[in-house]
């Protein structure tokens, strides 16, 4: 029996949160934009098409500059590459790793050279989470910081960046800084923040970092996670971790974040603070 394809409007909105709360770390950064700004295109600033089984809502994908692809379903994954077409306007394909490449395989095989044009694939990332207090003493240098320190968590934010994507992400729209400015405005932005030196000309600078990039009921995901090169080494970074663990949980009690799976070195750090490997995503990134 064949389903049907719809783009979701607010209507749907109780029954769409159902169908993310059956896995909710893996579909976090949607839950968490839907919840902020409801399902209508108007108001999330993109579509998000829901596939129906006898009224049933079983699969979904977020189509905005992030694909977001939700539920497994084969006969989703067909209808949903044939509804976004051969017109890439995406910059990375985010979810569950089995969804994922099965999304992208068939967007390659049906639309060809758009899809194909990829700028790295990290098929297993793997999804960790902790939901009690860290088993590392935590480094309490680490704590929230607001927009007085902008400049600096900037700077650490754009290498950050770009050490893990490996392009910058600066350009003349001004959008990343627009998004760091709002992540600090939230509370959302942690770090340690070294003063400025100004007789020995040194500018305040930021030498970890760490962000709240999504969140939705109990649960949080952290991003942006980086410590200054010439602090490494010096086993600086699980204690910092352990911080950021204890401020996220004191408003979210289920820390989630997911990592390459060639990076063994951040994954011993989280094993050590706690966490726990739950999933698998993947990233297509274009």
């Amino acid at each position: 029996m064949s389903g049907s394809l719809r783009v979701l409007g607010e209507e749907d909105l109780p029954e769409f949160l159902f169908l993310l709360s059956r896995d909710p770390l893996s579909s976090l950064f949607v839950a968490s934009r839907v919840s902020t700004y409801g399902l209508a295109p108007e108001s999330l600033g993109c579509a998000v098409y829901g596939y129906f089984m006898q009224g049933e809502l079983v699969a979904a994908c977020h189509v905005g500059s992030n694909l977001v692809p939700i539920g497994d379903h084969p006969e989703a994954m067909e209808s949903f590459v044939h509804a976004i077409g051969h017109r890439r306007q995406v910059a990375s394909i985010v979810g569950p790793a089995s969804t994922v490449m099965r999304l992208h395989a068939g967007l390659c095989e049906r639309w060809g050279f758009s899809w194909k044009q990829v700028r790295e694939i990290r098929a297993h990332q793997p999804l960790m989470s902790i939901s009690e207090p860290p088993l590392v003493g935590a480094d309490r240098r680490i704590q929230r910081i607001d927009t007085t320190h902008f400049n600096a968590y900037l700077k650490a934010a754009i290498a950050m960046y770009t050490e893990e994507i490996g392009i910058s992400p600066v350009d003349s729209s001004d959008s990343y800084s627009r998004y760091v400015r709002m992540l600090m405005q939230l509370g959302r932005a942690m770090g340690g923040v070294v003063a400025a030196q100004p007789g020995r000309r040194q500018p305040e600078r930021v030498w970890f970092k760490s962000d709240i990039g999504s969140a939705w009921q109990q649960y949080c995901q952290v991003q942006g996670v980086w410590l200054d090169p010439q602090l490494r080494g010096r086993r600086l970074s699980a204690p910092a971790m352990a911080q950021v663990v204890l401020l996220c949980q004191q408003q979210y009690p289920v820390v989630s974040l997911y990592v390459n799976e060639f990076n063994t070195r951040a994954r011993r750090v989280y094993t050590e603070i706690g966490f726990e490997t739950v999933g698998e995503l993947a990233t297509i990134l274009y």
